[in-house]
């Protein structure tokens, strides 16, 4: 068999090579926001993965807002060959992905470990700035006690009703907090020392292995060999402790390997984080999924000082969304339901962001805001069977029109029914894919051409922009409100809508 052209993610002078996760519809977002987020180079995407080159450290890698997960990628490469219905073959070509080119294994590995000594550095840089060294905490406690029986000496003298007793007690307890918390820290900082120390020694790395099949590959792997994922896991996971020595630990190894194998590719990489991106630490309750609601606020371009709305806010992850990222701005919540706006206030409190986001209970189509007030308006247009508004979509998009002033943008998530509503019962016979393409096969192919050279951005860009803007064309102007980018995306059950619209001009002109 001809060797197989890979991607590999062994790239010491230009930077690493990782690829992040997304939800069906979301690579644009991701696409653009790893360019402007961490000076990314080489951006491609094949349906659900964007892959990316970028000097960026851990630090700046957490903050992607767009993704569901990031892996570092140890290789990408065309499918397995399957055409024989030999399990013996098979497992063969599964042994290939780490006997044929074991340098690539060990070149990510190398990024990996020093990823995590750069970050546990930088912890421990941190560690000493916020814990002073221990003489030094030591003097400033007994400091702090002098000062602190002094004064309970002046209390007592002055008013005799003070327990001397018990504020000692007191301060005691609060004096063991610190040191616990302090503790605590230092705790967790060792552990990602011991660690990074760990995966040095390449003989002693531990690993476990996830696998996932999908496609045509997943149907012969199940049906006609008898090979499910876990299997695979199990047969790769031999080849590297054959192949590098290393020891395998299902419950706490050093190294997570993850193997997703389709019908057109195959790729293998490290998960750099054990949570997922798309899990915020700072949302209480979940409503809409996070990285949509990034994505939607992303899309509007918020500006320093601009007055933005989410007159349907729910439990306002969208403006919790949009403030983490550009705080410089007035946010305003509204909506009708008292238990929406409770759960929006504890978000917003959990957040700490309750001073950042006022909320309002009001109705979406009778807003008390002036005329041609408001600069950016987003929000999520429930739907479903708990609410349907039918022909109300367009009574909302008219209030939203008339507070919106000229030049302003409003971007919508959109269900199927409403964004047919709105398109005036303007119909095509061409179906959109998931990317909003009506397949994503000529960009895949051009992602994974042979020869290591993989489609360019703006092979990939230029995709996207074509199929938003097929899906401009059936969209039409609505009053003063012009259509400027529709983006199709996956909600999980089912599909919505991320509409962009821009006010040209003043209602009645």
């Amino acid at each position: 068999m001809a060797a197989v052209p890979t991607d590999s993610g062994s790239r010491p002078a230009a930077g690493a090579r990782f690829f992040c996760t997304a939800g069906r519809g979301l690579e644009p977002f991701l696409m653009r926001e790893v360019r402007a987020r961490l000076a990314a180079t080489q951006v491609e995407y094949i349906s659900g993965k964007v892959f990316f080159t970028t000097c960026s450290d851990l630090n700046m890698l957490k903050k992607l807002k767009s993704a569901e997960r990031l892996f570092l990628l140890i290789k990408k490469q065309f499918p397995l060959n399957v055409s024989s219905v030999s399990k013996g073959k098979i497992l063969s070509e599964i042994q290939r992905l780490i006997n044929d080119d074991p340098e690539s294994w060990l070149n990510a590995i190398s990024t990996w470990k020093n990823l995590l000594e750069l970050d546990a550095k930088k912890d421990k840089l941190f560690q000493r700035a916020a814990n002073p060294p221990k003489r030094k905490v030591e003097e400033n406690e007994i400091i702090n006690a002098k000062k602190l029986k002094t004064k309970q000496l002046q209390v007592l003298q002055e008013s005799g009703e003070c327990s001397l007793e018990k504020q000692t007690e007191e301060e005691t307890q609060e004096q063991g907090d610190f040191l616990t918390e302090r503790e605590k820290s230092q705790e967790a900082f060792q552990n990602d020392v011991v660690k990074v120390a760990d995966a040095k020694n390449q003989k002693n790395l531990t690993f476990r292995v996830s696998c996932r099949c999908s496609g045509a590959i997943a149907k012969t792997f199940t049906a006609q060999v008898h090979l499910p994922p876990k299997e695979v896991g199990r047969i790769t996971g031999i080849a590297l402790m054959k192949q590098f020595g290393w020891k395998a630990d299902l419950r706490n190894p050093n190294l997570e390997i993850f193997i997703h194998l389709n019908d057109i590719y195959s790729v293998v990489g490290i998960p750099v984080f054990r949570i997922p991106l798309a899990s915020r630490a700072y949302i209480k309750t979940a409503g809409l999924r996070s990285t949509i609601a990034w994505a939607l606020a992303s899309l509007a371009e918020i500006q320093a000082g601009a007055f933005v709305l989410d007159p349907m806010c729910g439990l306002g992850t969208i403006l919790l969304e949009a403030a983490k990222e550009w705080p410089d701005v007035y946010y305003v919540g509204a909506d009708v339901s008292d238990s929406q706006l409770l759960g929006a206030y504890d978000n917003l409190k959990a957040a700490g962001l309750k001073n950042k986001i006022e909320l309002l209970q009001v109705s979406v189509i009778d807003l008390p805001l002036p005329s041609e007030s408001v600069d950016v308006i987003i929000s999520d247009i429930p739907f479903g069977k708990k609410f349907k508004l039918g022909e109300d979509i367009k009574s909302i998009l008219q209030e939203m029109e008339r507070v919106l002033h000229v030049g302003g943008a409003i971007v919508l998530l959109l269900s199927e029914e409403h964004h047919r509503r709105l398109k005036d019962g303007e119909q095509s016979s061409i179906p959109l894919s998931s990317e909003g393409s009506h397949t994503g096969e000529p960009s895949i192919k051009k992602c994974l051409k042979p020869g290591g050279k993989t489609g360019t951005s703006e092979t990939v860009s230029s995709s996207f922009e074509a199929s938003s803007q097929e899906c401009l064309d059936k969209t039409p102007p609505f009053g003063s409100l012009v259509p400027v980018e529709c983006h199709k995306v996956s909600l999980g059950r089912t599909d919505a809508f991320i509409c962009k619209y821009r006010k040209l001009h003043s209602l009645g002109l």
